[in-house]
């Protein structure tokens, strides 16, 4: 399995980032792929090769943390890869691990993807596991790269990443207006946005 991927970021999407590592892109799904922007800089990208008989897939993420917490997401019966990057996309673990650690389904279902049966299983499977993988940092979570809010696509770019996470339309149109009082770059809109979807403010 590639451990990490070090290169320039040459297309952000909805969905994924292109890395260019020596000529050859690497199509890299992340949770919030807005944390990245097109530059020539050098970033390195923690990955997960996802295997299946009907995909081959590679996951990044911004820490081996962001990746491990992934993994064990992964672990629980009826996650996929979509809900567990919907779930990091959040930006905030803690909120996660405290809703399983006292067993708050309500808070959980919240997710796309995730119902009373996959909640209650990842209670079952995760309570008490996941402290040492949020006790290191936080902030590893939500690092990003700054990102200067020009574009006036950013809000357009913002929601349909958010479809991509598997959020319902009825669900984002609810907070569609709240999100136009700021101007705000794509990733802040997404950030914004999973905060005003999981607390279930408009």
């Amino acid at each position: 399995m590639f451990d990490y991927i070090t290169g320039i970021v040459t297309f952000v999407g909805p969905q994924y980032v292109v890395v260019d590592h020596n000529g050859i892109g690497y199509q890299i799904v992340t949770p919030n792929p807005y944390v990245f922007k097109r530059s020539e800089e050098t970033i390195k990208v923690y990955t997960y090769q996802y295997v299946r008989e009907d995909v081959i897939a590679l996951y990044g993420f911004t820490s081996r943390q962001q990746r491990e917490m992934f993994m064990k997401l992964l672990n629980v019966s009826g996650i996929g890869p979509k809900g567990a990057l919907a779930i990091l996309a959040s930006g905030q673990p803690e909120q996660v691990v405290e809703a399983i650690e006292n067993e708050n389904e309500t808070f959980l279902v919240k997710f796309p993807g995730v119902g009373k049966k996959t909640a209650r299983q990842m209670i079952l499977d995760l309570k008490g596991k996941l402290n040492d993988v949020v006790a290191v940092s936080y902030d590893l979570f939500s690092e990003h790269i700054p990102e200067e809010a020009t574009s006036s696509n950013d809000l357009e770019e913002a929601l349909e990443a958010l479809k991509v996470l598997g959020y319902a339309e009825r669900e984002i149109s609810r907070i569609v207006p709240t999100l136009q009082k700021d101007k705000l770059s794509t990733d802040e809109y997404i950030r914004k946005a999973l905060q005003l979807l999981l607390n279930g403010k408009r």
